[in-house]
């Protein structure tokens, strides 16, 4: 039977001693108003954070306008030189105008000022011309960060300005205020609370895109050019690394040069081509693109970068680029670091041309422009001292460069130029500037005989004329620069006093330029490439890298021997060289191409300069000579009794024989007038031509001079006749070789006096 459950008490909780109201539940589940505008605030200024802070981060600023505005900015900084240069030349055509009239009005002008305003004139002009040709190239990654750090900074400190600045305004509102004028504090509050709508709206920070390339020049190939559509990653700054190899994609295979448009892609298809060849590649950084291809900075984990150009070759064709497309070259500031050039055009087509020099607008000291890097610095040098051995292959220029570094020595004020040429044509095109030229081995080794002793007397007189150590170059006491080319085809007498020259004639500023088809002791003869400051390699054998530039060149990145020298019908390579010693420049293995200009073009600057006056020595270093004694292998052998036993090889010459003999016009003012001395030289000849002998020795021919003109010679003695013929510019007699049964009896030649006339 069924039972009833008993009900269980249900547990009521006790009142709470100050139970709940509808007010209080109202007040904890909706903020105050107060709340509300704080909570309202406390939005608007988040907001307003984050727009000012990403207003002052510049991240507003569109990539095209800052590119532009740094295209203005380098625009604008090359328009001022040009506008500071036009302002100097305008100043030293002043200068030689006002000389000038001070000449024409009888004022006493120094003999040296109106060629030196001249010159001055002349320089400043070629730095204007020079200017006015260089092309603005479109900014660099570091130009354009440039120009968005400023504006960033510009914002930065209208901030910092605007808020010291509102304190006198918000002095001057409360003070205004406080007399009863409000006005001011209504516009000033209007103000703020428009500004603050305006920052404090709701904020999306922007995505930073990157950076796209600017516009590629028009003369870069297809293959180099951009898509504009593909932003790729931005440029990169200093050494700030693009890619390194642990970023490549695994199973990533190379791919050639010609599909590349970006920073990031370049230095993928260079870790890939470096990887696949095992070549230790681990960075590439500092990526440019260039009117004829590429360029980047690039890092080896371990060795040296001497595995980049050991693999040079298959690296090309990883890159699917022509031979020699491949040019490394290693940092000395960075041992594992060298910059690595991808060439796919001409790297030279946009170096600048000859600038134009007047006649004597340098010295000797100036350093002048003769060429391009691959990287497009110029290649400057002054020959002031400057021992130089120019070696390349037949085809490779030789001729052009010399006649680079003639056509800037003959722009000289100070200086004497020398063309020495055994077998070719020397610096044919610059001949009216040359003051001698010399090709038979009789012109060549009287004119070295010559210059070393002069340089022998010049380190006598240094002291004497206050100059100190070296020899101080000037109108008055000018320097000489002697052209040796085709060196190895001199007579062994030549090579020997060249070779003394090389010793002694540094600080007496008779300074030689050697060239060569090779630089090796083969060439050479002696080891002197080693020996020179200045030394320079064309197209050429890779025995002649190591031979003048050392056994570890080629390692170094020295590649001369890559280059390929002209043909007939291409020029190639010519003219192009690597060079070590330039003073004032780093020795780096560079690739430089010399600027060379048309024959007509030099022919019209010898003739400028010509007219305009060539030098001579100066009288101290030529009377300095008379004391000067000649080298023993110049001298002649005589035998115990004093009979004579091996003639001398070469005869020392006065300088207006030297000029004569080698058909070059006399010295101003030494042209032989009439007077005993003209006859007794005309006579000479004359007796000569009758007797049909080419020489004759003195007594003789003294004879021959008696019967020829009895009443004017009949009582002249042989020392009178010597010193009447010594007036006449024909020296003392000279040995001449056989004649019957003397040996080498001296006289005079028929040749010799007829250059007196």
């Amino acid at each position: 039977m069924a039972t009833e459950t008993e009900p269980v008490e249900q547990q009521i909780p006790p009142m709470p001693a100050k139970p709940p109201t509808i007010e209080a539940e109202t007040e904890t589940t909706e903020p105050s108003r107060m709340d509300r505008a704080k909570a309202a605030f406390a939005t608007q200024r988040g907001h307003a954070t984050a727009r000012t802070k990403d207003w002052l981060a510049g991240n507003d600023l569109d990539q095209v306008d800052i590119i532009q505005a740094a295209t203005l900015k380098k625009q604008r900084k090359h328009d001022d030189k040009v506008a500071h240069q036009q302002r100097i030349v305008a100043e030293a055509h002043g200068r030689l105008h006002h000389a000038k009239t001070q000449a024409e009005n009888g004022e006493t002008v120094s003999a040296g000022t109106l060629p030196s305003l001249g010159g001055r004139a002349a320089q400043e002009e070629a730095k204007l011309a020079a200017l006015q040709a260089t092309i603005v190239l479109p900014p660099t990654d570091r130009e354009i960060n440039a120009v968005r750090s400023g504006k960033k900074m510009g914002r930065a400190a209208a901030v910092a300005g605007g808020g010291v600045a509102t304190l006198p305004v918000l002095g001057t509102v409360l003070e205004q205020a406080a007399t009863g004028q409000p006005l001011l504090l209504i516009a000033v509050g209007t103000a703020a609370s428009f500004g603050w709508y305006l920052i404090s709206r709701p904020f999306l920070a922007r995505q930073a895109d990157d950076a796209p390339f600017v516009d590629a020049p028009v003369s870069l190939p297809a293959t180099f050019l951009a898509d504009p559509t593909q932003a790729g990653g931005a440029m990169s700054v200093g050494s700030h690394v693009v890619m390194n190899v642990e970023q490549l994609a695994e199973g990533a295979k190379p791919f050639p040069l010609r599909t590349v448009s970006t920073p990031s892609q370049l230095a993928e298809c260079v870790l890939l081509a470096a990887r696949a060849e095992n070549v230790p590649i681990v960075e590439v950084a500092d990526v440019q693109r260039q009117p004829w291809g590429w360029q980047c900075v690039v890092r080896v984990g371990e060795s040296t970068p001497e595995a980049i150009i050991a693999k040079s070759g298959a690296l090309e064709t990883r890159f699917d680029l022509p031979t020699n497309g491949v040019r490394p070259q290693p940092l000395r500031a960075r041992r594992a670091c060298a910059i690595l050039r991808l060439v796919d055009g001409d790297p030279f087509a946009t170096a600048p041309g000859l600038p134009y020099r007047a006649p004597k607008s340098l010295s000797i000291t100036d350093r002048f422009r003769i060429g391009t890097s691959v990287g497009g610095e110029p290649l400057e040098l002054s020959l002031a001292g400057v021992m130089g051995l120019w070696v390349a292959a037949s085809g490779g220029g030789k001729t052009g460069i010399l006649q680079a570094l003639a056509e800037g020595v003959t722009a000289c004020y100070d200086n004497i130029t020398i063309d020495c040429d055994p077998h070719g044509d020397g610096l044919e095109d610059l001949g009216d500037a040359v003051r001698i030229t010399a090709r038979s081995n009789e012109q060549i080794e009287a004119v070295l005989l010559f210059f070393l002793v002069m340089s022998k007397a010049r380190a006598r007189l240094r002291a004497k004329l206050g100059m100190g150590k070296k020899w101080k170059p000037s109108a008055s006491h000018p320097a000489v620069t002697i052209f040796i080319d085709e060196f190895p085809k001199l007579s062994d007498l030549a090579k020997l006093l060249a070779f003394d020259l090389l010793l002694v004639g540094r600080k007496e500023l008779i300074e030689v330029q050697y060239a060569s088809q090779g630089g090796t002791t083969r060439y050479l003869g002696e080891n002197i490439a080693q020996m020179m400051a200045l030394k320079a390699v064309g197209p050429c054998k890779v025995g002649d890298t190591r031979a003048v530039f050392g056994d570890d060149s080629v390692r170094e990145g020295y590649l001369p021997h890559k280059l390929s020298p002209a043909t007939d019908t291409d020029a190639k390579d010519a003219g192009h060289l690597f060079i070590q010693g330039v003073p004032g420049m780093a020795d780096e293995p560079i690739e430089y191409a010399i600027h060379e200009a048309p024959s007509d073009v030099l022919r019209k600057l010898a003739a400028e300069r010509a007219d305009a006056g060539l030098l001579d020595p100066d009288q101290d270093s030529l009377d300095g000579m008379r004391g000067v004694d000649l080298p023993e292998y110049a001298e002649a052998e005589y035998d115990k009794q004093g009979d004579l036993k091996k003639p001398a090889p070469v005869s020392l010459l006065t300088w207006e024989q030297l000029l004569r003999l080698c058909d070059a016009e006399p010295p101003a003012g030494s042209e032989l007038t009439d007077g005993p001395a003209r006859a007794a030289v005309e006579d000479s000849v004359a007796v000569m031509e009758k007797a049909g002998v080419d020489r004759m020795k003195t007594e003789p021919l003294l004879a021959a001079l008696h019967e020829f003109d009895p009443e004017t010679y009949g009582e002249l003695g042989v020392d009178e006749f010597k010193a009447l013929m010594k007036q006449a510019g024909a020296g003392s007699p000279i040995t001449l070789g056989p004649i019957g049964e003397e040996k080498n009896p001296r006289g005079f030649k028929r040749d010799r006096l007829r250059h007196l006339l």
